[in-house]
């Protein structure tokens, strides 16, 4: 959404921005790594941090601040409340207790996509968890197949910004990385409807998704299940893998 830059509220802005710099990489920040973070003077970097701890979002020891569990507040308010997740979550429930698989539900966001559902309880001791599968976790999207589903799926204006002057950044010897590769890659997907990502964002992770539309047609989240290698084979995807993960998203057509 755009709006006048007269309706911007730019302290608001500017907080946000100090919020979402804490993530996996950078758990505790002081005043100078915030401003880095968040492209602020270290003094304006300084005062959000000291208003967010003051509000609770933030803990601190005097000199580095880290998240406290009242950002929950903020994540757990839109899983609560967005039709999407509460869709999408008995389909994903249904699925992992057929197959004891791990199955999650994600969405576009910028550079990422975010998990906004995932099937209930943990991957059996002889499966694999991938990291970082959690609820409200980002994944790199250009390195996922939810990601490149997601991408595939944009008008062709709208991929060709997302696509201008980026540089996608190498997670893993396999990760695609060459623009001229990696729309080559989308234009696979889109043609044939599903992605597979093989050691592309985590070394031993296969990952197979599908568009999960509305009844329109509008591309709104990719569905997407976590194998172990040996188990996407040509067969498997054409026979088992596919048809299961294309019928419960045609199930959740019905309902978007």
């Amino acid at each position: 959404m755009t709006i006048a830059h007269a309706d911007t509220i730019a302290g608001l802005v500017k907080g946000l921005a100090v919020l979402e710099s804490f993530d996996t990489e950078r758990q505790r920040l002081n005043a100078t790594l915030a401003a880095q973070r968040a492209g602020l003077t270290r003094a304006a970097a300084r005062r959000h941090l000291l208003t967010l701890a003051h509000l609770g979002y933030l803990e601190s020891d005097g000199q580095f601040f880290w998240l406290s569990p009242r950002v929950l507040r903020l994540s757990g308010a839109y899983l609560a409340s967005a039709r999407l997740p509460r869709v999408i979550q008995p389909t994903l429930n249904r699925l992992a207790a057929e197959t004891s698989d791990v199955y999650s539900a994600a969405v576009l966001d910028g550079d990422d996509i975010v998990i906004v559902a995932r099937s209930a309880g943990l991957a059996p001791s002889n499966q694999l968890l991938a990291y970082g599968r959690h609820l409200g976790a980002r994944l790199p999207a250009h390195a996922t197949s939810t990601g490149r589903v997601l991408l595939a799926a944009l008008p062709r204006a709208e991929l060709s910004a997302w696509l201008k002057g980026r540089v996608l950044r190498r997670i893993t010897a396999h990760t695609v990385t060459a623009p001229r590769a990696f729309r080559a890659v989308l234009a696979q997907v889109a043609e044939q409807d599903y992605c597979v990502a093989t050691d592309e964002h985590e070394l031993g992770v296969h990952a197979v998704a599908v568009p999960l539309r509305r009844r329109q047609g509008q591309t709104v989240a990719a569905l997407n299940v976590v194998l172990a290698p040996g188990r996407v084979s040509e067969a498997a995807l054409a026979s088992d893998i596919l048809p299961r993960l294309r019928e419960a998203a045609s199930e959740i057509r019905q309902l978007l």
